[in-house]
């Protein structure tokens, strides 16, 4: 069953009267519809274009949260082969919303860690929504550090709404927690490569993005903040959301303009939701063309130049 976005109204019903077509075909045998339903089927697919084809970006962030796009543990599935996870920050618990561990990735050992969100009620519940607390960033920090020892690549999959705001994971130290998986990115000697799946959001995200090589699926979004904590802030209005996701330049296309995203990686027309197989394809061919790019470079060479990205940031235009 296809969950349609409120944006998708028109489309819905072309379908359904498709899919109703072939319903009573298949009660009354002998009445031939298949002319009519191919006509609907061509007026769907030409309306799925026309409406994917040039979306605003609060229409992006519905897509970017749609509840049937790809998750972590799908594209884990999809493109990693002896997946071995590795639990717990060896310190306090083992955070669910965010999950990782050795595997192979075209036969190349690599480290991956991603947000997990869920994909029904009591998965979502499990996994937080994906928004980690301190354990989770601290798992993070650990599976960096053993890539860094072991000289393994680290490819991380992001895909969350902010870090948990609750109030055991401030006690538990959450923005030191994210300080310091913001900092191990920037330390460790590996090639890294981030790709944002769906949600970017705030600190949470970029504990896990700060990159050799940050890729954005074509319709997921990346900011500092939601659009809706955004304008509730801004405006006192929370219902001012889609000014807010505009003003924050929140798209993979605002962000490559930007510098701050360096590939955007096609989706299947009408959103990943609508075909996961080829989005998750796409997936991996792009991180296998970031990890070739990568692979000779030296542990020094690739610090270095990791640092000199970060520090570039926001300076696009202005004097030397």
């Amino acid at each position: 069953m296809t969950n349609y976005l409120d944006f998708e109204k028109p489309l819905a019903e072309i379908e359904g009267k498709a899919e109703e077509l072939r319903a009573m075909a298949r009660a009354n045998e002998g009445m031939d519809i298949e002319k009519e339903a191919a006509a609907l089927d061509k007026k769907a697919s030409d309306l799925l274009v026309s409406l994917y084809s040039n979306l605003d970006p609060w229409r992006k962030c519905m897509v970017a949260r749609h509840p049937d796009r790809p998750h972590c543990k799908d594209y884990i599935a999809g493109l990693f082969t002896e997946y071995t996870p590795l639990a717990g920050d060896r310190n306090f618990a083992d955070d669910h919303a965010v999950m990782g561990g050795l595997a192979r990735f075209n036969g190349r050992p690599v480290v991956v860690i991603g947000h997990e969100k869920g994909n029904d009620t009591k998965s979502r519940i499990e996994h937080n929504f994906g928004m980690a607390r301190p354990e989770g960033y601290r798992k993070a920090i650990r599976l960096m550090d053993l890539a860094d020892r072991f000289n393994l690549p680290v490819i991380t999959l992001v895909d969350t709404p902010g870090a948990y705001p609750g109030k055991g994971a401030e006690e538990r130290g959450q923005s030191e927690a994210i300080a310091r998986a913001t900092e191990k990115c920037l330390q460790i000697g590996v090639p890294m490569i981030s790709v944002i799946i769906g949600e970017g959001g705030s600190g949470g995200a970029v504990a896990f993005a700060t990159a050799d090589k940050v890729a954005m699926l074509e319709h997921s979004i990346y900011s500092v903040i939601s659009p809706e904590g955004c304008a509730s802030i801004l405006w006192k209005d929370a219902d001012k959301m889609k000014e807010a996701a505009e003003a924050l330049r929140l798209t993979a296309q605002n962000l490559r303009e930007l510098g701050v995203c360096d590939q955007i990686i096609k989706e299947p027309v009408g959103g990943a939701h609508r075909d996961s197989i080829a989005a998750i394809g796409s997936v991996g061919r792009a991180l296998d063309g970031m990890l070739d790019q990568l692979k000779n470079k030296s542990r020094k060479q690739i610090r270095d130049e990791r640092r000199k990205k970060y520090l570039g940031l926001g300076t696009k235009g202005l004097a030397a």
